[in-house]
């Protein structure tokens, strides 16, 4: 999920990333770049948007106009996560102006892409995904900090511009919320 952001970033069209460690162990992933295309498929039929979350190979890297550079995984990635999801939430600033969210359940569609609001076009255009790994996949579903904050600071110090901020929002004792940023 975060290198689909870092992939608008070395487009051009993303300078900020923030990655939650959620209470229940979920994490959210929010950048400001263009929001993964809404607009129906041609020849599938479905929202963009769900084709990338439903269909292994259908990132926007096969489209030889999309990326010049990219260092994800050539369209299993964010796939991938929402098959080894409980549940997966992405919502887009769309550049109509408009908020679309759409939710899957163990890499099934759960609700159809809805438009459920409108947004300030100061703040600008993006994808917030959230997701909580499958209990009856994985045996450890507590994140470490440490790990994320070494991947996340590699992919800030190797990507020019771009500032990418790890949240960590499970309370610990007094200490509450920390952050780190990585430019």
């Amino acid at each position: 999920v975060v290198d689909n952001a870092v992939d608008e970033a070395l487009a051009g069209y993303c300078d900020r990333i923030e990655v939650m460690i959620r209470p229940d162990e979920s994490i959210t992933v929010v950048d400001n770049g263009r929001g993964i295309p809404v607009d129906i498929h041609p020849t599938e039929k479905v929202p963009g948007v769900e084709l990338a979350m439903t269909t292994l190979h259908a990132g926007g890297k096969f489209d030889k106009d999309a990326y010049k550079v990219s260092g994800g995984l050539h369209g299993v990635g964010v796939s991938v996560v929402n098959a080894l999801s409980e549940w997966l939430e992405v919502e887009i600033r769309w550049r109509d102006g408009k908020v679309y969210r759409q939710r899957y359940a163990r890499g099934i569609k759960a609700t159809e892409l809805e438009v459920v609001g409108t947004y300030d076009k100061k703040s600008g255009t993006g994808t917030t995904v959230s997701f909580k790994p499958d209990a009856e996949i994985f045996s450890d579903l507590h994140y470490t900090f440490d790990t994320l904050a070494n991947r996340l600071r590699e992919l800030a110090f190797l990507n020019k511009g771009l500032e990418i901020a790890l949240v960590d929002e499970r309370i610990d004792g007094d200490k509450g919320p920390r952050r780190e940023e990585y430019h």
